[in-house]
C-alpha cells in the first residue's frame, strides 16, 4: 500500500498544540512508511475564516521543520488543496447521491428545526431531524429546488442496523444506525459540510489512513456511511486521545496560551516542541524522553498510542527546553540567541543597542555564555544579560549594613587601586582577568584583615549593592575595567 495521510486544518487563527500533535503523528507515520504527507485547507465554514491564517500555518510548519509533500503551497496531483476551490466537485457528488436515492433535499426552515429540537428535548429525546422531507416524492423535491426554494441536502441514513469499524488506537467500535442523524451534506449556500467535503476529498486524494483527534470519533460512522453510499473503500482510522490540563479538564482549543506561536514567542525550540508533543499520548519502547525528529520517525508506532487522555504539562515542556539548551555548545547557543540582540540587517535591536555600543559584542557574548546555566529559554538568558549590564540600583539594606564596617572603605580602596594597576589590555582576556581579580581581592582582604565569606560579601556589596548574584570573577570580566572601577569609586564615595 502507498500510504497517504493528511493534515486538514480550518484556517481559523493560530495553530493549536492539539492540531500540531495530529499533524506530527501523521507526519511520523508517513515518513516511517515512505508515504505522502498532505496539507489540505478545510475552509468551507467561511464565517470562521481568518485572513492570513493559512500563511501563518505554513510559516509555523516551516519553523518546525515539518515538510508537506502536497498542499496549496507546494502543489500536487490531487489539487486544488483548498476546499473552497472544490465546490463544484462536492455539488456533483451530491447530485450522484440524490440520483441513487442515498440523499434527499430538505426544505425545513431554521425556525422549524429549532422548534423540532425544542420539542424533542422537552420529551427527553435526543434532538435529531425527524426526516419529514425524506418522505417527499423525488420529482416534487427536484421541482421545488429548481423553482428556487431554499434547501439543504441530507444523507439518507439507514433506519436499522449497525456501523462498525476497527480503530487502530481503540480497537473494534460499533454504532447503532438509528442513533445517527440524517446529517446535512450540502448547505443552502452551496458549501458542503465538513462530513461531505472530508470524505470526498479523502477519497479523491487517495488517503489511506485518517489519523485525527478523539473528538471526531462520533463522526466516523457518518463518514463510513458516506463511503458506503458512494461505493468506495473505507480508509483505516486512528483516533488520538484528548489533550488534558493537569486537572484532567479538556485543553481548550480557543486559548491563545496553547498555540504553537505562543511557545515559539516564549523561546521554546522547535525540536523541543516536537519532542514534547510526540509524547502526548504516545510512549516509546524505553524510558527515554529526549528524541530528535529522526529518532521519532524511527520509533513511532500507532500501536503505542494510548486511549487515555494525555496531560499537557507546561512545566515539563520548559524543563525539556532547558535540557536541550544545556546540551548546546557555546557557539551554537550564541548563534541561536544572536537574533534577539541584532536585526537581520546586523544593526543592534533597540533594547541592546546601548549595551553593544558601550561594551562591544565580545563582552555581550561572554556575558551570554556566563549567564546561560539553568535557563529555560533564550529569552530568559537575554533578560539576564539586560539585567547584568543595567545600572546598579539602590543598595539593599543588608549591603549597606555590610559596608558600614570600619574596614569596608579601606578594603574597597585597596581593591580599586589593585585593579586599576592591571593594564587595560589584560582586561580583554575574560578568563584571565577573573583569576587576577581573585588575587587582588584576597591580597586586599589580607591587608585589612577580612577573609572568607565576609570578604566576598563586602566586595559584592561594593560592586553591585547586593549580597547575592552572579559569580564575581565573571561579573568583572563582563563589565570590564571602566565599569568595575566606576562602581568601586561610587561605593567608596557613598
Amino acid at each position: 500500500m502507498n500510504v497517504r495521510v493528511r493534515f486538514a486544518p480550518s484556517p481559523t487563527g493560530f495553530v493549536h498544540v492539539g492540531g500540531l500533535r495530529t499533524a506530527l503523528f501523521n507526519y511520523l507515520f508517513a515518513r516511517q512508511q515512505q508515504g505522502k504527507f498532505i496539507l489540505r485547507i478545510e475552509d468551507t465554514d467561511q464565517s470562521r475564516f481568518v485572513e492570513g491564517a493559512v500563511e501563518n500555518l505554513i510559516a509555523v510548519f516551516d519553523w518546525l521543520g515539518l515538510s508537506f509533500d502536497e498542499g496549496p503551497h507546494v502543489g500536487g496531483d490531487f489539487g486544488p488543496y483548498v476546499q473552497s476551490e472544490r465546490l463544484e466537485i462536492y455539488r456533483r457528488h451530491c447530485e450522484r447521491l440524490l440520483a441513487a436515492g442515498q440523499a434527499y433535499r430538505c426544505f425545513c426552515r431554521p425556525d422549524e428545526l429549532e422548534t423540532m429540537r425544542a420539542e424533542q428535548t422537552k420529551r427527553s429525546m435526543v434532538p435529531m431531524y425527524d426526516r419529514r422531507c425524506r418522505k417527499l416524492d423525488a420529482g416534487i423535491s427536484r421541482h421545488r429546488s429548481e423553482d428556487g426554494e431554499s434547501c439543504v441536502i441530507r444523507l439518507a441514513v439507514p433506519l436499522t442496523g449497525t456501523i462498525s469499524f476497527s480503530d487502530l488506537v481503540r480497537g473494534d467500535i460499533l454504532f447503532r444506525a438509528d442513533a445517527i442523524d440524517d446529517q446535512v451534506l450540502l448547505k443552502s449556500d452551496g458549501f458542503p459540510t465538513y462530513h461531505l467535503a472530508n470524505v470526498v476529498d479523502d477519497h479523491l486524494m487517495q488517503v489511506t489512513h485518517v489519523i485525527r483527534g478523539e473528538e471526531w470519533l462520533s463522526s466516523t460512522p457518518k463518514h463510513i456511511l458516506l463511503y458506503q453510499s458512494f461505493g468506495w473503500d473505507v480508509p483505516a482510522f486512528a483516533h488520538l486521545p484528548l489533550l488534558l490540563n493537569p486537572d484532567r479538564s479538556k485543553l481548550s482549543k480557543r486559548s491563545a496560551d496553547v498555540t504553537v506561536e505562543a511557545y515559539r514567542d516564549e523561546g521554546i525550540l522547535p525540536d523541543v516542541l516536537l519532542n514534547f508533543v510526540a509524547l502526548l499520548g504516545w510512549h516509546p519502547k524505553d524510558e527515554r524522553e529526549i528524541f530528535s525528529l529522526m529518532d521519532l520517525v524511527k520509533e513511532f508506532d500507532l500501536a503505542r498510542v494510548g486511549k487515555a487522555g494525555a496531560v499537557f504539562d507546561i512545566m515539563k515542556l520548559r524543563w525539556l527546553n532547558s535540557e536541550y539548551l544545556k546540551r548546546e555548545s557555546d557557539e551554537k547557543f550564541y548563534e541561536n540567541i544572536r537574533p534577539i540582540y541584532f536585526e537581520y540587517t546586523g544593526e543592534p535591536k533597540p533594547r541592546f543597542s546601548s549595551i553593544i555600543e558601550q561594551y562591544g559584542e565580545s563582552r555581550l557574548q561572554f556575558g551570554t555564555m556566563s549567564l546561560r546555566a539553568g535557563a529555560g529559554t533564550y529569552e530568559e538568558v537575554a533578560e539576564r544579560v539586560l539585567n547584568i549590564f543595567s545600572p546598579v540600583g539602590k543598595p539593599e539594606p543588608e549591603s549597606l549594613e555590610r559596608l558600614s564596617d570600619d574596614n569596608a572603605r579601606d578594603l574597597l580602596v585597596r581593591l580599586h587601586d589593585g585593579l586599576a594597576a592591571i593594564p587595560a589590555e589584560e582586561w580583554e582576556d575574560f578568563e584571565a582577568i577573573g583569576e587576577r581579580f581573585k588575587e587582588v581581592c584576597k591580597r586586599a582582604g589580607n591587608e585589612v584583615g577580612v577573609k572568607g565569606k565576609e570578604l566576598w560579601q563586602a566586595v559584592r556589596a561594593g560592586l553591585t549593592g547586593r549580597l547575592h548574584g552572579p559569580e564575581l570573577a565573571k561579573l568583572i570580566a563582563i563589565w570590564g575595567r571602566e565599569r568595575v572601577l566606576h562602581e568601586l569609586n561610587q561605593a567608596i564615595r557613598h
